[in-house]
């Protein structure tokens, strides 16, 4: 059978300017009416087009579809197929470590409010730090440019996190020297190619005493702001063994006010 360009583009369900970018890469090749200079399309068009459109469901790109329909081998074709295969298994990996990610964050996110004013003992993991500030005054450094943008590509593995170290802490200064940066955790890091240097702090594991607590965001962190989890380590005989490291979880509006929901870690 022969049919016309409105004919063929009806009974397919593609458009007829999908047709004519199919005739421009050669995936399907009309004749022209000598009469009328009419395009003429048949059913080889079709197997072609539609073979055509399985390549285009596998996400290959149209104009390597050009090439497999029209001259392939079935060497080229495997290649091509298991190429898809690997990128599909790598976007797959990316997705569902995205998926897991969201998921614990959204679990820290419906936990703050019961892990507010509360402590709890639990071990945290290492950590690999870029130390970003002191204080909330940027380090202006050749390669802290280098290495934020870097790190800055892989939140939300990342997230930024505060240091006070030891002794700022038993100081017995109500304001605290602090440091910010970008951090992940060591059981994360290996999914990701990462320079780690001289430059990058590495915190060790540590059994911590943790808890969140609702801190103004445009206020320095405070000796009274972790008064109760002093108080709590007193308490239990406990000993302060290293710097405390704690992330931002969150930032809220509340009645006009922006309030930072940080978690804090305290090694004991």
């Amino acid at each position: 059978m022969k049919y016309s360009i409105g004919e063929f583009a009806q009974i397919l369900g593609v458009t007829v300017d999908t047709l004519r970018l199919y005739e421009k890469l050669g995936i399907i090749s009309p004749i022209k009416d000598s009469k009328n200079n009419y395009r003429v399309f048949n059913d080889l068009d079709a197997r072609n087009l539609l073979l055509s459109r399985w390549y285009r469901s596998m996400q290959i790109p149209l104009q390597e579809v050009a090439i497999l329909t029209k001259s392939a081998s079935l060497d080229d074709i495997a290649h091509k197929i298991n190429e898809i295969q690997v990128n599909l298994e790598d976007e797959i990996k990316k997705s569902t470590m995205l998926l897991n990610k969201i998921k614990e964050i959204k679990d820290e996110i419906m936990g703050i409010e019961a892990s507010q004013g509360r402590c709890e003992k639990k071990r945290m993991p290492g950590i690999y730090r870029l130390k970003q500030t002191n204080q909330n005054i940027l380090i202006d450094d050749d390669f802290l440019r280098g290495m934020s943008n870097i790190w800055m590509n892989i939140l939300p593995y990342s997230f930024y996190s505060f240091r006070i170290e030891r002794n700022e802490l038993l100081s017995g200064e109500d304001c605290f020297e602090y440091s910010w940066g970008l951090a992940i955790f060591e059981d994360e890091i290996q999914n990701f190619d990462l320079e780690i240097d001289e430059n990058v702090e590495y915190l060790s594991p540590k059994n911590c005493i943790t808890s969140v607590i609702a801190h103004p965001y445009d206020e320095n962190i405070m000796r009274d702001s972790l008064k109760f989890m002093l108080d709590h380590i007193k308490e239990h005989n406990y000993s302060i063994t290293g710097d405390i490291i704690g992330r931002i979880l969150l930032k809220e509006k509340i009645n006009g006010v922006n309030i930072t929901y940080l978690e804090v870690n305290i090694p004991i």
